[in-house]
């Protein structure tokens, strides 16, 4: 939704300005410098913060997801997500001659994601700090069930049934075996907080490619995707990590080529 994804981009304005704010030492730009510090290459797995607070906030939401990195060059990470989530929601109607919301069904969605790709490190650090401002991509899977609670049929004469609309036919009926695949762009943030400790926030906008529904019932919200709109493949999401790196060896960043005075 628009608020969540204004929220989102808040979250990492504040973190950009942590990661600048880190960095307004004093600076060393000795070439020595440069050649003498060996940035740390490893494993960076962590959780998202965002899906426990969700879920001890909300009773109709759990969900946990695990992220991590590893990384290739100077500036390119392998990374991924893989996560559960559980939720509970209701589509309602809103009609200008009625006044209060009125139900059409009341839905459970439960299953996994996966998501794979790359993060690409835009950021220029400056001497012995390993921040990122990224941009990256995913493919991403997902496999899950739904469970339709309660329906209501949609009637415009209501003669019979003034008060609500009548019982759909398919309550209670779980539609299992459902998938659906996207790829995912996002743009984010990684701030070392303390030594090998980061805090992230990335704001995520997926294309949904393949969507396997149930005849019966629609796949209204897909876990690891979000909430399918009506008539568009796009979706958004966010994450806000904290992570641990596990430096399996370290490498010296390669001196920018300087390049001489032609003599006058």
């Amino acid at each position: 939704s628009m608020p969540m994804l204004r929220y989102s981009i808040s979250i990492l304005l504040l973190i950009g300005f942590t990661l600048v704010f880190c960095q307004s030492g004093p600076i060393d730009l000795q070439p020595k410098d440069t050649l003498s510090y060996k940035q740390p290459y490893g494993l960076r797995a962590g959780i998202d913060l965002s899906r426990p607070a969700l879920s001890f906030f909300n009773s109709d939401y759990t969900g946990l997801e695990i992220v991590a990195d590893y990384r290739l060059t100077e500036v390119l990470y392998l990374a991924g997500e893989i996560g559960n989530e559980k939720k509970t929601q209701q589509e309602e109607l809103a009609n200008l001659t009625i006044a209060n919301s009125t139900p059409l069904y009341n839905y459970t969605t439960s299953g996994s994601y996966i998501k794979l790709g790359v993060d690409y490190n835009t950021y220029e650090n400056w001497y012995g700090m390993n921040n990122s401002i990224f941009i990256g991509g995913r493919y991403a899977f997902s496999t899950f069930s739904q469970t339709l609670n309660d329906s209501f049929i949609y009637e415009s004469n209501r003669y019979w049934n003034p008060g609500q609309f009548a019982d759909g036919s398919l309550n209670n009926a779980e539609f299992s075996g459902l998938s659906a695949s996207w790829l995912e762009f996002l743009v984010g943030i990684k701030t070392e907080l303390f030594a090998n400790i980061y805090l992230g926030a990335s704001v995520r906008l997926g294309f949904l490619v393949s969507n396997t529904e149930d005849s019966a019932f629609p796949n209204l919200w897909i876990p690891g995707f979000n909430r399918v709109t009506d008539g568009s493949n796009f979706g958004v999401g966010y994450n806000y990590s904290i992570s641990y790196l596990v430096p399996l060896y370290r490498k010296a960043k390669k001196p920018k080529p300087t390049t001489a005075a032609t003599p006058q």
